[in-house]
């Protein structure tokens, strides 16, 4: 095993050769904030005496899917969780048509970052008392199904082969990670992104996919819940009308609802929210990923169950 230095990763450990290949991961960018999508890429040569197998990977407890983006380079994405600090590793595991396996790590140390900056609000004071315990585990039973269709889109081939875009073109009025500052008492970290919006205004899907889940939640009002494939789903809450149901192929840019105030809020607005498996990541992360990067690729097999190798096309 060697230790290497990179511009793109902070570190990167290889461990595992053949011949004189080398195979090699790294992440960018080199300092994610938390809830940030990094990039990895993956270098493994290929050789026509002993082919590539397979890949698998991992990252904060969530599989990571490498597709081919060039001869001997593979990409895929991970995710930061909102409340990692110190080392984060990402590990990946080449194997050979002879069985032979190599076995590779990249190592980021997050950075220090300061307490969010808080967003005052004036609000009833419904807001800031505690749950009752039917209400709290009601909450808890509709977290517990947003982390599960998450987890199944590990399941899901990539169905997105162009960028993603923002629901709304309207401006921002809360941004990811910030504070919540309820009657000068800070009471959660947001984590979505708000865009401003009257009451029936469209709310459009990011990318394509299928609609995974339709319902209306205690906090976040009426929701849709949008499985993009590859770990990947998208999510659009506090809608006054959801025009989409469960199993709906969507487009990217089609309308799958309109702006609402439903919910636990104080005035209408699309909360928009993302998720790498049961991660929560900021949405506008996936904005900045280009379609070239990863999108588009083809993608190699890395388990019996993901066994489709192409994106559905657009």
């Amino acid at each position: 095993m060697k230790i290497c230095q990179t511009t793109v990763a902070l570190c990167v450990l290889v461990a595992g050769t053949l011949g004189a290949q080398t195979t090699r991961l790294s992440i960018a960018p080199i300092h994610p904030e938390p809830g940030a999508i990094v990039r990895l890429t993956l270098v493994a040569l290929a050789s026509r005496a002993d082919a590539i197998a397979s890949i698998h990977g991992s990252m904060a407890g969530e599989p990571l899917h490498f597709l081919p983006s060039a001869p001997g380079t593979w990409h895929a994405i991970g995710a930061v969780p909102v409340d990692a600090t110190g080392t984060l590793s990402a590990d990946a595991e080449v194997r050979r048509a002879s069985g032979k396996i190599e076995s590779v790590r990249a190592r980021l140390t997050l950075p220090k970052l300061p307490p969010p900056v808080a967003q005052p609000l004036a609000v009833d004071s419904s807001f800031t008392r505690p749950l009752d315990s039917a209400t709290a585990a009601r909450v808890e039973r509709e977290n517990a199904r947003a982390r599960e269709v998450g987890k199944h889109a590990h399941d899901s081939p990539l169905m997105w082969t162009a960028s993603f875009l923002r629901p709304r073109t309207s401006a921002i009025t809360s941004e990811f990670g910030s504070g919540r500052l309820f009657n000068g008492k800070m009471t959660s970290r947001h984590l979505g992104v708000d865009f401003r919006g009257a009451v029936g205004e469209p709310v459009r899907a990011a990318n394509r996919g299928v609609v995974a889940l339709v319902d209306n939640f205690f906090l976040a009002g009426n929701v849709v819940y949008i499985d993009h494939g590859g770990g990947l789903v998208t999510a659009y809450f506090h809608l006054s009308k959801p025009l989409v149901s469960v199993g709906d192929t969507v487009a990217r840019g089609q309308v799958i609802g309109l702006v609402g105030a439903t919910g636990r809020v104080t005035g209408p607005h699309l909360h928009w929210a993302a998720r790498y498996g049961a991660i929560t990541v900021n949405p506008l992360d996936l904005v900045s990923l280009k379609q070239n990067w990863y999108g588009a690729s083809i993608s190699l097999s890395d388990s019996p169950k993901r066994s489709r190798t192409r994106p559905v096309p657009e």
